[in-house]
């Protein structure tokens, strides 16, 4: 049976608390994110792949499939 991948994340920036709804890609990760709300340029915590594992409220595809990215 093949598991299903949640394409979507809820992303809440550090700077402002703002939340945004982005669809991730299936087979990268994303190291940079603009927030739409304060224009602040977020990169992982120390540790993590993309933006998506450090903020987001669903790991990336990538994590998602294999635990790691």
């Amino acid at each position: 049976m093949k598991e299903e991948i949640a394409l979507n994340s809820t992303v809440t920036c550090p700077e402002c608390g703002h939340q945004s709804k982005e669809t991730m890609p299936e087979d990268s990760c994303l190291f940079f994110w603009k927030c739409p709300n304060c224009e602040e340029l977020i990169k992982p915590q120390k540790g993590d792949c993309c933006v998506y594992c450090s903020y987001g409220d669903t790991p990336c595809p990538p994590v998602q499939k294999s635990g790691c990215c």
